[in-house]
């Protein structure tokens, strides 16, 4: 059986309750849900029945994370929550449950099963760059251009952390 690990997405979009398959969270993900759990007590039946465990992931797995959210340029776009469920998901060698862009593409690049709710999913592994539009430099994730102080835009770019090409799981 496959451990399903989910994001705050996957909760709002009510996949833990319509589903009798045991499911993954990060304490992270259970903080951010919270006004769920207090208005209908439904996340924590899922916990008393056994089919939502909440585990914090290991220190070498969120920093595997972070080590590839940074070469692929999504960690500004990374929350903590989003990291969590990140390293959960490699450190049970689960599937992820989450139509988060930015999740799903630092996860395919980590060659992870990734598992669209309310989407097709993401159709291409994309690296992102930070770029001037008004000058049009890339540069390094800052709020604005240090040479015109304009704003710093996202867009995806060329593929270049190719030391981990999609199909081959990653092993740090």
């Amino acid at each position: 059986m496959v451990s399903r690990v989910l994001d705050a997405t996957s909760f709002y979009a009510g996949v833990p309750f319509s589903s009798q398959e045991k499911s993954f969270t990060t304490p992270l993900v259970f903080e951010e849900i919270k006004h769920i759990k207090k208005n209908h007590g439904a996340v924590q039946t899922l916990i008393d029945l056994g089919r939502l465990s909440i585990i914090e992931p290991e220190k070498k797995f969120t920093d595997m994370i972070l080590e590839k959210a940074n070469q692929t340029g999504d960690l500004p776009s990374l929350s903590k929550e989003d990291v969590s469920v990140l390293a959960l998901c490699i450190q049970i060698d689960g599937e992820l449950i989450t139509d988060d862009y930015t999740v799903s593409n630092v996860a395919k690049h980590l060659d992870l099963r990734v598992i669209p709710i309310m989407t097709k999913g993401i159709s291409k592994i994309l690296d992102s760059e930070y770029f001037c539009p008004a000058c049009n430099k890339v540069l390094k994730k800052m709020s604005s251009c240090p040479i015109c102080g304009s704003k710093l835009k996202r867009r995806s770019a060329e593929r270049k952390s190719s030391s981990n090409p999609v199909g081959k799981r990653a092993v740090m």
